[in-house]
């Protein structure tokens, strides 16, 4: 009941993000600056899949090499305009879609990340299908620090079910021994309460993933957006999230209380490990690619989801933003705390620098009902219980579904 009343609150605060504002005029954009000092970290989207799996949200097309080596161009041009608006990026993330779709424009556009910031760190998105020697040793040497890999389930009739018929299960384990120690972190995406999928499916890749002894997996409920939920249904089962639970108690029994940590609710890790949710290391961060979103200085940004679009705003150096909200205080506040209890603490002093106030005085009947049901236990950091673990997936979860909502919208209407 307590998660269900927690995820109700949070559908309902995500649904705002979906009130966007069509209307950019300079004034707008003249917000889109960076602080002097301020740590802020870039999202690189790839949108080109070989195949499209049918529970995926994201904004994604078909593989084609002519319109993909295009659309790489598109991307240095991207960056370029933020670097005009005084943007130093240090921490890169690139998401998809399949980053590694196309190997040679993907390390071109490295080097030129290199040529123009000081890199830290980069995580790369890939799946057991672009896994080869010689891929792991051309991602090895571009300085890619954590590679995650979109395995979903090690189970071939599940898989097939996934729509990723492309690697069976020994497959997929071979690919992943090949990556394991050339970076220094290796990621495991693995879906749980999909339609089709049984709990001793899920415990099954949860044995097989700690059996491999790879660094970190991250776990995926299903997040549909409208007719995404309605096509798989009429696929496979209901999407019970009912159920959702008792698979993430194997996931608590299993990793959390089995040797792993929590860098969030859905990512476990042996040792400081990198995750790839850099709405948590990062206040503020850019996206940039067609679909991206932004969140800078309160403010909720929205890219061209149609390639064509997209492509027309850049030959004209113009930002590709189409939608943008700005949060009010108490939206801000809402988000800000969302994303650290989904990385598992709240700092007070990094709340006050970001805020110039006690988090007490901002967010004190929030936490007041936290901790009255023990999701929370306070201190210097405020940190999320094993009790409040799972609430907060599922509120992160309902939140993710509404942006899924809007980037669905945005798809079908190639804004």
């Amino acid at each position: 009941m307590l998660a269900k009343l927690a995820g109700f609150v949070t559908r309902r605060e995500g649904r705002k993000f979906l009130e966007l504002r069509p209307e950019i005029d300079e004034a707008v954009l003249a917000e889109l600056g960076a602080k002097q000092g301020e740590e802020i970290s870039l999202y690189i989207h790839i949108p080109f899949c070989r195949t499209l799996c049918p529970f995926c949200c994201f904004n994604r097309y078909l593989f084609k090499e002519d319109k993909a080596r295009r659309y790489f161009e598109h991307l240095k041009k991207e960056v370029d305009l933020y670097i005009q608006r005084g943007f130093r990026f240090s921490e890169f993330y690139f998401g998809g879609g399949t980053p590694t779709i196309l190997m040679d424009e993907l390390l071109s556009l490295i080097d030129y990340l290199k040529a123009n910031f000081e890199v830290k760190r980069i995580s790369l998105e890939t799946t057991p299908r672009e896994l080869t020697r010689e891929n792991i040793a051309s991602l090895k040497a571009a300085g890619i620090n954590r590679l995650s890999i979109g395995v979903q389930s090690f189970d071939d009739g599940l898989v097939r079910a996934m729509g990723r018929p492309f690697c069976t299960g020994e497959e997929t384990k071979e690919k992943l021994l090949m990556a394991e120690g050339e970076f220094d972190t290796v990621n495991v995406d693995l879906l749980f309460n999909f339609p089709s999928q049984s709990l001793e499916q899920f415990e099954a890749d949860v044995a097989i993933f700690k059996e491999l002894g790879i660094d970190q997996a991250t776990f995926y409920p299903l997040m549909a957006s409208p007719h995404k939920k309605n096509a798989l249904e009429r696929r496979f089962n209901r999407i019970d999230t009912s159920r959702e639970r008792r698979f993430y108690q194997v996931i608590l029994r299993e990793l959390y209380a089995g040797g792993y940590e929590a860098s969030t609710v859905w990512c476990f890790s042996r040792g400081n490990r990198m995750i790839d949710e850099y709405i948590i290391d990062y206040d503020d961060y850019i996206g940039v690619g067609a679909g991206s979103v932004s969140m800078v200085n309160g403010n909720f940004y929205v890219n061209s989801f149609s390639l064509e679009r997209y492509g027309e705003f850049l030959k004209q150096d113009k930002l590709p933003i189409v939608g943008w909200r700005k949060l009010s205080e108490r939206e801000n506040l809402r988000y800000y705390l969302l994303t650290k209890l989904f990385g598992m603490e709240v700092d007070r002093t990094k709340f006050s620098r970001r805020f110039q106030a006690d988090i007490e005085e901002k967010l004190g009947r929030e936490l007041g009902l936290l901790k009255l049901f023990g999701l929370v236990k306070m201190g210097e950091k405020i940190r999320v219980t094993e009790k409040g673990m799972y609430p907060v997936s599922v509120m992160m979860r309902e939140f993710f579904a509404a942006l899924n909502g809007l980037r669905e919208y945005c798809i079908e209407n190639q804004i």
